[in-house]
């Protein structure tokens, strides 16, 4: 039957399923941001008539007592639980900030998940890159449990300037290396023995190149492994090379075992170098190294993670997740370090 249809009617057949499909994209806009405008203002209205009253268990029978009526009038979908999270809502957002997540299309679970981030830095951090990236809800859940923002090396600064960083990402849609790398990255999917070498490692990478590129950040690119280098007649490789989409550079990332030396840095130098000079194309940024260590000494890292204008990152992996809480406890010591460091870095670079 398909080859009766004349090249006209399947022409006119294309266009109007586009038409379809393009109104379709914008209802369901419209319809998100509306359920979501709609949620932040019953949540403000229920707020605002609880803290007339001001009395906690008020409040609590007052969302029972009028999720039983809307829910007779309504049906189901007006829960005290769902009036409990418009609440939160309306607690966590402005009006403002919920028409801006409207703006960038985040939905209403979108929502729910970051209403429960206390810090308001790490919550903005979450949106923006739910944004930029295209996260669904589903990996929003997984990045916010793996402590993403807290392994960036975003938050390792001063708040006024993780702000000002927000706000350039916010204004030109456009991800910065401090938001990319990571000072800890979770390995557990590659399933190594207890014992393995640096070629074990690299090889259950390769294995499991989708895994590894997850962990890493959607916008990276396997380009080679084991690139090979060579100068004055002496041949270097490095591990794995990569691309990033978003930043619009290579970047070179070498697997190390045991806690990071001086030297590695010396050496990722060398590689980036000729990478700059012998296969940087037109309009892409100068390229960038990633060292990963299996041991973290925090000093260390946290100084190179602090040098902004440094080209080299280094970060520590992890091939089983570790405990939740002590990874928590540990990243919350590794921030305050960095903050403190930074603050002197700062003063050093005035002198």
């Amino acid at each position: 039957m398909k080859n009766d249809i004349i090249p006209e009617e399947q022409s006119l057949y294309k266009d109007v399923c586009h038409i379809i499909d393009d109104a379709r994209g914008h209802i369901a806009t419209f319809v998100n941001a509306e359920v979501c405008l709609t949620n932040w203002h019953v949540g403000k209205r229920i707020k605002e008539d609880v803290l007339y009253n001001q009395r906690a268990e008020y409040g609590k029978q007052v969302v029972k007592h009028l999720a039983k009526r809307l829910t007779e009038k309504y049906g189901n979908g007006w829960s005290d639980r769902k009036l409990l999270h418009c609440i939160r809502a309306a607690y966590t957002f402005s009006e403002d900030e919920i028409v801006y997540a409207m703006s960038i299309q985040l939905t209403w679970t979108h929502i729910r998940s970051l209403m429960f981030i206390e810090d308001k830095l790490a919550r903005s951090f979450y949106m923006e890159m739910c944004h930029i990236e295209h996260w669904d809800t589903r990996t929003l859940n997984e990045k916010i449990n793996s402590q993403l923002y807290e392994r960036t090396a975003i938050s390792r600064r001063p708040e006024e300037i993780i702000e000002q960083e927000l706000a350039k990402v916010k204004k030109n849609n456009q991800l910065l290396p401090d938001l990319v790398f990571r000072s800890s990255y979770f390995l557990d999917m590659l399933g190594l023995p207890d014992i393995f070498s640096e070629k074990d490692l690299e090889t259950a990478i390769l294995s499991q190149i989708q895994q590894f590129i997850k962990e890493l950040g959607t916008d990276f690119a396997f380009l080679d492994r084991q690139k090979r280098i060579t100068v004055d007649a002496v041949d270097y490789y490095i591990d794995l090379l990569f691309f990033h989409r978003g930043l619009r550079r290579l970047v070179a990332i070498d697997l190390k075992l045991g806690k990071f030396k001086p030297e590695y840095e010396g050496q990722m130098l060398l590689y980036l170098r000729y990478l700059n000079k012998n296969e940087r194309r037109e309009g892409e940024a100068s390229p960038i190294g990633l060292i990963l260590c299996s041991e973290g000494n925090t000093e260390h890292v946290e100084y190179l993670m602090l040098d902004e204008e440094s080209p080299i990152k280094v970060a520590q992996y992890y091939t089983q997740l570790p405990d939740k809480k002590l990874l928590s406890e540990k990243l919350q010591r590794a921030i305050a370090i960095a903050k403190e460091h930074y603050v002197g870095h700062q003063l050093d670079k005035k002198k």
